[in-house]
């Protein structure tokens, strides 16, 4: 009896995988795009400075919200940061629009998604000690039986998503696999002509 129910959910759901799978991917970025897209986008945009220029000398918000006691311990006057603070701040913002966009699109999947992964890492790190998230609870607990910690529990689920997309690609539907697709028929074009 309880090889004939193996056997059975073995061939229903290895059957539903094989079927499944390859579109696993594409939802994971539907996902993405559902929930965290414009997350990030609109962080961004508090980002960006004034005028055409804006993402060439973001905004004093972007500087307070990167480096919250590096700006408060300089008197809130952005004249003494320096060129490491504005690249840090240009990067970061410039990350906020890219690497989602790559990841809908599933161009560069796996690098755009481990890159999300750091900014993940570097964004909890900067909520956590430099906007005082240790001392407000905003790192919440595992196993705790409340899934709302927006660090350990929220970000979790992201890192889950973004890792999954790491290990399997952007999928069928996305710019990766037509360029993947072009690629393979330019070097066997190649091949035919040596």
């Amino acid at each position: 009896m309880i090889n004939a129910l193996t056997s059975a959910h073995n061939t229903v759901f290895s059957g539903l995988e094989r079927m499944t799978v390859p579109l696993m991917t594409t939802l994971a970025r539907f996902v993405f795009a559902a929930v965290l897209l414009l997350y990030y986008w609109n962080s961004g945009l508090t980002k960006l400075g004034e005028g055409f220029t804006g993402f060439l000398f973001p905004s004093d918000g972007a500087y307070i919200q990167i480096f919250p006691k590096t700006v408060e311990a300089a008197g809130y006057d952005f004249s003494q940061l320096g060129i490491f603070h504005w690249a840090v701040v240009t990067a970061g913002t410039w990350a906020e629009f890219i690497l989602p966009l790559l990841i809908v699109l599933g161009l560069f999947t796996r690098l755009a998604a481990l890159g999300m992964i750091g900014f993940v890492f570097v964004q909890s790190w900067v909520d956590l000690f430099g906007h005082g998230g240790i001392a407000n609870g905003t790192l919440g607990a595992w196993f705790d039986r409340m899934p709302d910690g927006i660090i350990l529990d929220q970000r979790a689920f992201w890192i889950f998503i973004l890792l999954y997309l790491v290990l399997r690609g952007g999928g069928p539907l996305s710019l990766d696999r037509i360029l993947s697709g072009s690629s393979r028929h330019q070097a066997a074009g190649l091949q035919s002509q040596g």
